[in-house]
Parts: C-alpha cells; sequence; structure tokens
C-alpha cells in the first residue's frame, strides 16, 4: 500500500511538469500572469468542487465544523496563493537558477521540521543519519539535474547577470530570504491541507477548500497589482487546453492531501519534485504545450538517478 502512495507522489510532480507550460502559455494569451492565475485557479477550484459534491455530497464545511476547529487549518490555501505570486515576483530580481532552487531549499528544509516534530498534526518521521544523508544526495541531485544545465548554458547565465547587477546586496539577501520563506509556506501548505482533509474525513473536500480560498486570496491580490480585467479579445485567444493547468494543479493538491497522512510531508514533496524533474525533461524533449523543444541533457539523467539514490536511503534505510 506504501508503494501506492509513492507513486501518487511520484506522478502529481509530472502533473505540475505539465501545468507550468500550460499556464505558461495561457499567461502570454492574457498578458497577465496573475489573472492567469485566478483563471487556473478558479478552473482548479470548480473542478475540486465537484469531485468533493460527488464523493461526500457537500462541497463546503459546516458552520460547526468551522467554529469547532483552529484557525490555521485554512492557512493553506493562502500559503498556495503566497507560493505562486512569489515566483512570478522573485524572477525579475534573482533571475531563474535563484528563484528555481531557493524555494525548493525551503520546501526540503521545512518538510524536514514538520517531520521531525509533526508539526501540524502531521505524521511524525524522525530525523536520521541515513535520512539525512538521503536528503544531502537528493538535494546534490536536484542541483545536478536543474541548476548545473542552466549554469551551464551561456544564455541563461548572462541574463541572470544582468537581472541580480540591478538589485543591491542587502535587497538580493531580503528577496533570497523570502525565496526560501515562500519555498517552505508551500511545505506547510501540504501538511496543513492533509490534516484539514483527515478532520473534514474528504481529502476532496479538504483540497478544494484549500483550492478555493487560494482562488479567493489570487484574485484579490490581482485586483489590487493589475488592477483590470482581461479584454475580450484576449480570452478569445483561450483554447480548451488552456485550462487543464488548473485541472492539473487541483489534482495535484489532491493527491497531496491523501499521500501526506501516510508518508509523511518531507517524502512526498521529495518524491513530488523528482516527477516533477522528470516530467520536465519530457516537456521539453517533446516541445510539448507550445514549450520551446530542448533535447535531453545527460547531465540532467544523472541528476535523476543520484536523486532517485537518495530516496531510497530516506525510504529504505
Amino acid at each position: 500500500m506504501v508503494l501506492f502512495y509513492l507513486s501518487i507522489a511520484l506522478f502529481s510532480g509530472l502533473m505540475i511538469a505539465n501545468q507550468s507550460p500550460i499556464n505558461a502559455d495561457l499567461r502570454t494569451k492574457i498578458g497577465s500572469p496573475f489573472i492567469a492565475a485566478t483563471i487556473s485557479f478558479g478552473i482548479g477550484a470548480i473542478f475540486l468542487g465537484i469531485i468533493s459534491l460527488l464523493t461526500k455530497g457537500q462541497i463546503f464545511p459546516s458552520i460547526a465544523f468551522i467554529e469547532e476547529n483552529p484557525a490555521w487549518i485554512w492557512l493553506g490555501g493562502i500559503l498556495g496563493a503566497v507560493f505562486l505570486t512569489s515566483n512570478v515576483l522573485l524572477f525579475p530580481i534573482l533571475g531563474s537558477i535563484q528563484t528555481v532552487i531557493l524555494p525548493i531549499l525551503g520546501q526540503i528544509l521545512a518538510g524536514l521540521v514538520i517531520d521531525n516534530f509533526g508539526l501540524f498534526s502531521s505524521h511524525q518521521v524522525s530525523l536520521t543519519s541515513f535520512r539525512i544523508i538521503g536528503i544531502i544526495i537528493v538535494i546534490t541531485g536536484i542541483a545536478i539535474a536543474v541548476v548545473l544545465p542552466n549554469f551551464l548554458n551561456q544564455n541563461i547565465k548572462a541574463l541572470d547577470r544582468n537581472i541580480t547587477k540591478k538589485t543591491n546586496l542587502a535587497s538580493k539577501v531580503k528577496w533570497q530570504s523570502w525565496a526560501i520563506v515562500s519555498g517552505a509556506f508551500a511545505a506547510i501548505q501540504q501538511a496543513i491541507n492533509s490534516h484539514l482533509g483527515v478532520l473534514l474525513h474528504s481529502p476532496a473536500q479538504g483540497a478544494f477548500t484549500s483550492f478555493f480560498i487560494g482562488f479567493i486570496s489570487i484574485m484579490l491580490f490581482t485586483i489590487f497589482h493589475d488592477q483590470k480585467l482581461p479584454l475580450k479579445t484576449e480570452f478569445k485567444k483561450i483554447k480548451l487546453w488552456n485550462l487543464l493547468g488548473g485541472v492539473l494543479g487541483s489534482l495535484f493538491v489532491f493527491s497531496s492531501v491523501i499521500v501526506v497522512p501516510h508518508i509523511g510531508t518531507g517524502l512526498t514533496i521529495m518524491l513530488s519534485l523528482l516527477g516533477q524533474i522528470i516530467g520536465s525533461m519530457l516537456v521539453q524533449q517533446f516541445g510539448l504545450w507550445h514549450s520551446i523543444k530542448l533535447n535531453l541533457k545527460l547531465v540532467q539523467v544523472i541528476g535523476v538517478i543520484v536523486m532517485i539514490c537518495g530516496l531510497m536511503i530516506i525510504k529504505l534505510l
């Protein structure tokens, strides 16, 4: 049964890898990353609402449930929205390499702390020496698969240098710290969402509730930030498959609500990251969803193998 949950966590990462280029294409057509995110969140919320209605017979939690439980169980959706908007805001300040690796580092470190202390009523997994070694190997694999190819790409290095030289050291450190914190928020979100699903006795309703709160949060931020609505001509550019991003994102949240209570937050995060990296490699290799076609590099394969070795140490030793 554990293998089943491990497989779901891995597959959820594959879904996110496909969501990213779909949402990127939607953003190009709409002209705003935040409006595109609002549309994606809205579609995902509707999808999860239907699943919740079919499986539990209701969509929203009862008033009694809201009154009986602590306020922090509603923070998952807000933290997810903060993580999403942070990624958009970080790129023009830190560049692509740091925007990718620092939130990942925050996710893994926060996942470790959550598991070790059983925070947010999550499944407690003690931090052993083998687990530490495995995590270090996983992080090394991520660096090889994600950071190294970008570092070796002269065009990306030049772009990142141009971006980062515009930011002074104090501001850069502040945003680097925020990148790690925003990654930690993503890990905390998964732990909170899974507990919400347990309390509701319905992973679907827990995922919907979190996603709906995230939708409201990102919509309010978009109204404040963009101060405009998309034009009718921009909506006409949207293809049906552009709406799949919201469905895939909602399925990712749904999957984590199911998986985290059984294998822990940390392992769920690392398996989904592995799936995301593998999925991104496949998307780029075949140029799926109108993405730029890039040939698979040997260094990426080596990085994935290193990650798998680290995960085996974490789970088996």
